[in-house]
């Protein structure tokens, strides 16, 4: 299953390299686009759809099995040091981020308050990294695979984390904002299948963000999407939880 999910993603890359979105996959092979993006997103090929998508798009199957050997030397995860590295450094942090948003070298000069002479520096140290390529003229491609992530718990989290604040200091009535919280009682079935869904959105999520990709930054401000869910009582809920008799005399408060 991993190795078809990365097969996959290599097919997103080949279409994207070629300039095709899911809306001219779409046309080309006669589906709608939301149906396209609902069987990328769920990853739910059949070989026959898949040739066809290829044929379509003039892919070669040998393009998609060079694509996924060359996923195979890519890093899906830094070291603890590497990210501390990173998160000590506000700017080196900050370029960081770029990259991962695929902004170009003009694009992060443009925005941010950097001298070339700092941004080249920076770009130097993530390619020592290995989170990216320089290639020439300023220009650099990202060296992750598909799979990378940060640390769980990490530096890289951690740091995230301590921006909760800002990110919640909003009332989220804007344009593109919507914050809903939902508490209720699940069963560990229902609670598995509600985490694959979540997962699933994120999948989407970074989808989306590789098609805008062509977009000028202008047209693509900075989003970002927070899913957590875990079992939780709250500590207003937890304090009143009535407590209940052991055997021995001893007492617990159930809910924590």
């Amino acid at each position: 299953m991993a190795q078809a999910g990365a097969v996959i993603d290599v097919l997103k890359r080949e279409l994207k390299a070629r300039g095709l979105t899911y809306a001219e996959v779409a046309r080309r092979i006669g589906m709608s686009e939301p149906s396209v993006k609902r069987m990328f997103s769920q990853r739910n090929f059949t070989l026959d759809r898949l040739d066809q998508i290829c044929a379509a798009a003039g892919i070669e199957f040998t393009d998609l099995t060079r694509g996924f050997n060359r996923e195979e030397h890519l890093i899906s995860r830094l070291t603890v040091a590497q990210e501390r590295e990173i998160v000590a450094d506000p700017k080196l942090f900050l370029v960081a981020i770029c990259a991962l948003n695929l902004l170009s070298f003009d694009d992060i000069l443009a925005t941010y308050d950097l001298t070339e002479a700092e941004l080249v520096g920076l770009l130097v140290r993530l390619d020592r990294i290995g989170i990216i390529e320089l290639l020439p003229n300023n220009r650099f491609k990202l060296r992750i695979a598909r799979t990378f992530a940060w640390i769980p718990n990490g530096p890289i989290q951690t740091a995230f984390k301590g921006a909760a604040d800002d990110f919640f200091d909003s009332d989220f009535a804007g344009d593109n904002e919507l914050m809903i919280l939902l508490n209720g009682r699940l069963s560990a079935a229902s609670s598995a299948v509600l985490i694959e869904k979540l997962k699933r959105l994120a999948r989407e999520f970074s989808d989306q963000h590789a098609e805008d990709a062509h977009l000028p930054a202008n047209e693509r401000p900075p989003m970002s999407l927070l899913l957590a869910c875990r079992p939780w009582h709250p500590q207003f809920m937890r304090v009143l939880v009535r407590r209940r008799e052991h055997a021995g005399g001893t007492t617990h408060r159930i809910g924590r």
